[in-house]
């Protein structure tokens, strides 16, 4: 009996050094899928009023499945790393251009004293700190998003990036990072990564943003640089953001503006396969494009009205209002946004979705416009 309770004592043991162990390490298999319902409706100068009805996928969030993972390094370091796969739930298909890890891939080293850095494909600051938390829809559902409208935060993912997060001082947090070669299509160089340094495309991308209690706040800078190779040579674009939040607990208020200096980012795109309108100026879905002395601001109004613990309203209004180079250049008018949403959740994993927005002069073409209208569902795992 007493050689019984010896071997029992020691099993605990094992069980328990274990458990410690791993807490010091892990790996996290996550994802999600959402699918639904819509229809649009997309108008221009070579597309009169044509209108769709059918499957969304990924609207509300595109569809994904990730692994996350950390190991302790002692000293207080860490060696973290995420993997991040999308695809399109409809066909099975690959998204982000058939790239296996095309929403993130990265690894990094963190500590709670001086921050993380981390290398590989990530989003940039202005999509990260500024739409994904200002935005009333979070950056989700497509032509609603605060990324309509200030596209260099359109969900931007850059290729080959250094990033450096500081740690959180005062509730302030500030960030740097740089592509040395974006993979991002343009009027200014390939998607590859060639060996001359300046023959490819590349951005820098600063944020710092400040959060306590009812208060949210951020301020981004992003700048691209044309590929050296490429007709675009010497050019660059550059574009800075802020924005606010308020919770005044019965809804939340969101504002914020932007510049965009030297040509633009791509939006998000609006009508389906057949009836797809550009989302630039110039007429093609580049994303982005380098034009000295075009420019535009950006502008959002909208708030978060929970109905009750499990639901809530989304409304919002965004504009980008187009210099006079670019007025002149692309007889360009004002792209305005309206948007309504509704969230329902039935779980903390699971929630259905309804939408419907309306974009007048889309991409800034004066006869552009589209709507959308759809209902969906996500699951979280």
């Amino acid at each position: 009996m007493q050689r019984l309770r010896k071997h029992l004592c020691l099993a605990f043991l094992g069980l328990v050094g274990t458990g410690a162990s791993s807490a010091q390490s892990s790996v996290t298999l996550y994802g999600l899928v959402d699918g639904g319902l819509r229809y649009s409706l997309v108008s221009n100068e070579t597309i009169k009023n044509v209108s769709n009805v059918g499957l969304a996928y990924g609207t509300q969030s595109g569809n994904r499945w990730g692994i996350r993972g950390v190991e302790s390094l002692g000293g207080g370091n860490s060696a973290f790393f995420q993997l991040e796969s999308g695809f399109d739930l409809g066909n099975s298909t690959l998204g982000q251009s058939s790239r296996m890890f095309g929403r993130a891939a990265w690894l990094g080293l963190q500590n709670a004293s001086w921050g993380d850095v981390r290398l590989g494909r990530m989003t940039n600051l202005s999509s990260d700190w500024l739409v994904k938390f200002v935005d009333p829809f979070g950056g989700d559902l497509n032509q609603l998003n605060m990324g309509h409208a200030f596209t260099s935060g359109n969900t931007l993912r850059l290729s080959n990036v250094l990033m450096y997060r500081t740690p959180i001082f005062s509730n302030i947090q500030a960030g740097l990072g740089y592509s040395f070669a974006t993979g991002l299509s343009s009027n200014g160089g390939s998607t590859g990564y060639d060996f001359a340094t300046n023959n490819n495309s590349r951005q820098l991308t600063a944020g710092i943003k400040y959060a306590a209690g009812p208060v949210f706040a951020a301020a981004t800078y992003e700048k691209a640089f044309a590929s050296g190779s490429s007709d675009a040579s010497g050019m660059t674009v550059s574009n800075w953001n802020i924005g606010a939040t308020y919770d005044f607990t019965v809804f939340k208020l969101s504002a914020g503006y932007g510049q965009t200096r030297d040509g633009f980012w791509a939006g998000s795109g609006a009508g389906g396969s057949g009836a797809a309108i550009p989302t630039m100026p110039s007429g093609n879905n580049l994303a982005v494009e380098f034009v000295p002395g075009v420019g535009y601001n950006s502008y959002i109004v909208g708030a978060t009205i929970p109905t009750n613990s499990i639901s809530r309203l989304m409304i919002s209004w965004t504009m980008i209002s187009p210099n006079t180079a670019m007025q002149d250049l692309y007889s360009a008018g004002n792209q305005n946004s309206y948007n309504l949403g509704y969230y329902y959740d039935f779980t903390k994993r699971t929630n259905l979705y309804a939408y419907v927005g309306q974009s007048t002069n889309y991409a800034t073409d004066r006869d552009a416009k589209s709507t959308v209208v759809g209902v969906g569902l996500r699951h979280q795992f």
